[in-house]
């Protein structure tokens, strides 16, 4: 079976410490015949998302504990501290499904070298919201909206215009031009030796 944990945390002002007030578990089916949250409008918080302001006071919404972990600045902090108390946020850590699904997108992409395990997990957990709500994925970060593209899940940027098409990226050779996949391990060529550089496609 299936289980989503979700966990209530409350923050403190210097944003050291995370103590866990209580945990919620809900396996897929309670989820599904829940219907008095079915299909209701809900926001995934990237690090970019909270940063630039968004904190959505109507909906729901949603994060990972290592997007929070990202946020340094102090009034980021204070910002989610307040929504937590209020219970405009809420903590939740995907399941390892969709976690796998992502990766799998992320090597096929290229963008491998570009997100961080804490932008894979919060992709993953929009995959997991996205059977049974009506999400956007708010970031500005450009990789992620790449995948988030390919994954056909809705996303919105707050303070950049955001991506307009789906690319991807391939290593070249500086010196014979040799074409490697984007996840080739190591920067330089096994042909002549000279160095490789990163190109979108």
């Amino acid at each position: 079976m299936l289980i989503l944990v979700i966990r209530l945390v409350l923050i403190d002002y210097n944003f050291t410490k995370i103590w866990k007030i209580n945990i919620i578990k809900y396996s897929y089916n309670q989820i599904h015949i829940k219907a008095e949250f079915m299909r209701k409008k809900v926001y995934i918080l990237d690090a970019s998302g909270i940063i630039g302001g968004f904190i959505s006071q109507k909906h729901l919404n949603f994060t990972t504990s290592a997007i929070l972990n990202e946020i340094k600045d102090l009034k980021s902090q204070m910002r989610i501290q307040f929504a937590l108390q209020e219970g405009k946020i809420q903590i939740v850590e995907p399941d390892s499904g969709s976690l796998k699904e992502v990766k799998k997108a992320v090597k096929n992409s290229g963008d491998i070298l570009r997100l961080s395990t804490a932008d894979t997990e919060l992709i993953a957990l929009a995959v997991f919201f996205k059977k049974n709500y009506n999400l956007q994925v708010v970031t500005d970060d450009y990789s992620m909206q790449n995948i988030l593209k390919i994954m056909n899940i809705p996303y919105r940027s707050v303070i950049t215009d955001g991506i307009h098409e789906i690319y991807g990226w391939i290593k070249i050779c500086r010196g014979c031009r040799k074409k490697y996949p984007p996840d080739h391990e190591g920067n330089e060529c096994d042909i002549c030796g000279s160095t490789l550089y990163t190109k979108k496609i």
